[in-house]
């Protein structure tokens, strides 16, 4: 019967731990240690309480030892320990729908070098005389000449609004004020 060094053994705890998560099964065959000694080894670090997960899936594969050896494991980790212990073994990872971090869009750069090339709109808040009550500006200017090609005052803020008057800015006729909002 062959003998194996504790640092060889550390090192097959290593490739079965996550991040690495090899199965036995590719461990047996890289390495040439017979299956029944790896889930012995498995079986006796289990024992230990290390975690040392039965398959190489993610861990909402594992099955509940695995789990609550980790919740023994980080129950009294505060939040930074806890980060840390998850990025050590591969665990830090994004849920849901959330992204990686991007980097920062370039913002456009538009140049008017004439009349009517670049437009601009925007919405503004007028106070009026009753307290607490305002009516919404919605104005569309040139932005080379700064001349006003539409505007509109409405008493509420409506996206529907504010397309009626990009529209109505598009048309040829000129006037681009039109009807009023209640």
């Amino acid at each position: 019967m062959r003998r194996y060094s504790e640092a060889f053994k550390a090192d097959v705890r290593r490739r079965m731990t996550p991040p690495n998560r090899q199965s036995v099964s590719q461990i047996s065959a890289e390495l040439g240690i017979h299956v029944a000694s790896l889930y012995n080894w498995r079986k006796a670090w289990r024992l230990q309480g290390e975690v040392v997960p039965a398959s190489e899936k993610e861990p909402e594969g594992w099955d509940s030892t695995d789990k609550f050896t980790v919740v023994l494991e980080t129950a009294g980790l505060n939040a930074t320990e806890l980060s840390a212990y998850c990025r050590e073994r591969g665990q830090a990872n994004r849920r849901g729908r959330a992204r990686p971090p991007q980097e920062p869009r370039p913002v456009p750069r538009l140049r008017a070098a004439g009349p009517n090339q670049v437009w601009s709109w925007d919405i503004t808040y007028l106070p009026t005389t009753v307290r607490g009550v305002w009516l919404y500006l919605y104005l569309v200017i040139d932005v080379w000449s700064r001349k006003v090609v539409a505007w509109d005052v409405a008493e509420r803020e409506d996206p529907a609004i504010a397309a009626d008057l990009v529209s109505r800015a598009c048309l040829p006729s000129g006037s681009a004020r039109g009807a009023r909002y209640p």
